[in-house]
């Protein structure tokens, strides 16, 4: 096996969705709103175990925008997981956030990026950013596991402090590129 192949598999010990869940719990969230994603799982149980954590499973990624806009009014704390090609049924909806002044961190696990197999992942994995920060979303991205933390908390910082939709790409090189068996 190669070294680029190599770092396409995440390590199974890595803590980062743990570190991910403590961001959560230091910055108050109480709501999760996702669409299952196998990028997202160890973060999603860890939600799923706390009490204090209300997580909404979603039919379609835009459900999640109202929820966690109408849950802000509300006096609540939210986040929106997902996986970028969920970000596509998004953008119609992201103009609530702006124009409403309420911010909506997102946490967006990335397809059609480093090592994908999946050719029908690539065109809106290569335009997830752009397509937020065109819809007025403030992104950074995580590709290391030392990446993760800072740039999860500064995105919720970010949301929170300047009522503004923003988004943490997690990066393929970080949650691994699914293979289907293939090496």
């Amino acid at each position: 096996m190669d070294r680029d192949a190599l770092e396409m598999r995440p390590d199974a010990a890595a803590d980062w969705p743990d570190r991910i869940y403590d961001t959560l719990k230091a910055q108050a969230v109480t709501q999760v709103a996702l669409v299952p994603d196998a990028g997202h799982a160890r973060l999603i149980r860890r939600c799923l175990a706390d009490p204090a954590m209300r997580v909404v499973t979603l039919t379609t990624e835009e459900e999640g925008v109202a929820m966690l806009v109408g849950g802000w009014l509300g006096g609540a704390k939210g986040v929106l997981l997902m996986q970028s090609s969920g970000v596509g049924n998004c953008i119609n909806m992201l103009s609530l956030p702006v124009l409403h002044r309420a911010p909506l961190p997102m946490i967006v696990t990335m397809r059609g990026d480093y090592g994908e197999f999946n050719p029908a992942q690539v065109p809106m994995g290569s335009a997830t950013q752009a397509v937020l920060e065109a819809m007025g979303t403030l992104v950074r991205r995580a590709d290391t596991p030392g990446d993760v933390v800072p740039v999860v908390d500064a995105t919720l910082r970010l949301a929170f402090n300047t009522y503004r939709p923003t988004a943490a790409l997690l990066g393929q090189r970080l949650i691994g590129a699914k293979t289907f068996g293939k090496d």
